[in-house]
């Protein structure tokens, strides 16, 4: 049989299975195209069960043996691309509502012995060597398929509030973070580099100075909120971290909206109608996904999930948790003192047994925070603000921005910035400036809390880890 199925030009010219899965009445005769996941043989019969990846479920085919459709039997097996077609009828058999009884069956990319993803279930470890296909297995069919419809959630989200979206730059100049962890963008011939020997001359650069792949799209969303007011960004990001932990990759995607006329009590609330809505969208668009992450990933996600949305958000200061940690009687790995970071293990005993729910945590130690965080009237701490979920710790940052210029040149003076590296930014304090605010949360790390998949290599589609970049 002639091996062809596209037309010329884009048309839907077939049903998806998920669609199929879902009728209410047969549709009659139809064409399925998809890849099998397994092939059974009965007396005179053969049973596919195709997927097209619109869904978790596969769509049953009964092939005659003895028919024409049979004939193209001895070229299929798992990880086939098969196109089928034939009367949908009600299963006789118990599991799926309808099955396909083939007339016709074409291979259109046969397999060999080779394909590594048969009958046998692997490991997310053993998938990540062969990224490019692990989207066609049902845990990271699943998981793709929640973060094609989360990113989808949070444009709908900010849309709808009439903020603005904004591209904001791959390749900068600026260290948003100050923490130096960037990776390099250069032409220049890393053997023989312009300069004297002992500094590379980046004058000589493509850019004219030294630049990299940014950290954070915020300084520069900041300056289009002091002209559209709500903005928000949602791009890649990079860090040059040599970590190898679950939590950590060198690419990965971040949401930054910012505010223009907001303070720190309008950047939480924000940030609790987001949060809330993404997990409502989940729990709402998903509802087959999350089935089986509760079955075969995080047993009681669906639970969590369900709680978190409908809870309410408690609030207390940086010294109001330290206070509370303090107290607790619980003896933690890293000690607890006014002026120390907040660890995970911190992060956790308060929102899972502090408060019992999510939990905003405010007002942190200046030395802790970034630079463009507003320094409070006591001058020890800053209006920042982390959430804090149960499970995860803390989820999303952000904070006021410190809109004073002669308060912010002092603080970044303190923080070892230079302002003259970033005269653009503070312009933006000299004519038109007021307060506002924004925050910052990482797609995959909320992909890992909505999904229970415990590392953030399993969310995102093509991970870049220390020594990994190869797909």
């Amino acid at each position: 049989m002639e091996n062809r199925s596209c037309s010329a030009g884009w048309r839907q010219s077939r049903p998806r299975i998920r669609a199929l899965l879902a009728a209410e009445q047969s549709p009659g005769h139809v064409a399925v195209e998809g890849w099998v996941r397994t092939v059974r043989h009965g007396k005179g019969v053969a049973f596919l069960a195709v997927n097209d990846g619109s869904c978790l479920a596969s769509l049953q085919i009964v092939v005659d043996t003895a028919g024409p459709a049979g004939r193209a039997l001895e070229r299929v097996g798992t990880g086939a691309c098969v196109r089928a077609a034939g009367r949908l009828i009600v299963s006789p058999g118990s599991g799926q509502r309808w099955e396909l009884v083939a007339d016709e069956l074409v291979v259109l990319g046969p397999v060999d012995a080779a394909y590594p993803l048969q009958k046998k279930r692997h490991g997310p470890e053993f998938l990540r060597e062969i990224a490019h296909l692990r989207p066609r297995t049902n845990l990271f069919g699943a998981v793709f398929r929640v973060r094609s419809k989360l990113a989808f959630a949070v444009h709908r989200f900010f849309q709808e509030r009439g903020f603005l979206y904004v591209h904001t730059p791959i390749i900068t100049a600026n260290d948003c973070e100050g923490a130096g962890e960037m990776f390099r963008v250069t032409t220049l011939d890393p053997l023989r580099p312009p300069g004297d020997g002992t500094q590379i001359a980046w004058r000589d650069d493509f850019f004219g100075e030294k630049t990299g792949l940014t950290v954070s799209g915020q300084l520069e969303g900041e300056l289009f909120a002091m002209a559209f007011a709500d903005i928000y960004t949602f791009g890649p990001t990079f860090r040059a971290e040599n970590s190898n932990t679950s939590r950590h990759a060198a690419e990965f995607w971040m949401i930054e909206p910012e505010m223009a006329f907001a303070d720190l009590a309008a950047d939480c609330a924000l940030a609790e109608e987001f949060f809330r809505f993404l997990i409502q969208a989940v729990l709402a668009e998903c509802p087959e996904e999350l089935g089986f992450f509760e079955q075969h990933v995080a047993p009681g996600l669906i639970a969590r999930l369900e709680a978190v949305a409908a809870a309410a958000f408690a609030r207390m200061s940086y010294t109001e948790a330290v206070g509370a940690l303090q107290r607790s009687g619980r003896e933690f790995s890293f000690p607890v003192q006014w002026g120390g970071d907040l660890q995970s293990e911190h992060e956790r005993f308060l929102s899972e047994q502090v408060v019992g729910g999510p939990l905003f945590v405010t007002d942190y130690p200046a030395e802790l925070k970034a630079f463009y965080m507003r320094l409070n009237d006591d001058g020890r701490t800053v209006a920042a603000m982390d959430l804090l979920v149960p499970r995860v710790g803390e989820i999303i940052g952000g904070s006021q921005r410190e809109e004073r210029l002669e308060v912010l040149e002092r603080r970044m003076r303190a923080c070892g910035v230079d302002p003259a590296g970033l005269d653009w930014y503070l312009d933006t304090r000299r004519w038109g400036s007021c307060p506002h605010a924004g925050f910052g949360l990482g797609f995959e790390r909320f992909l890992m809390y909505v999904t229970g998949v415990e590392n953030i290599r399993d969310v995102i589609p093509f991970p870049r880890t220390p020594g990994n970049a190869r797909f």
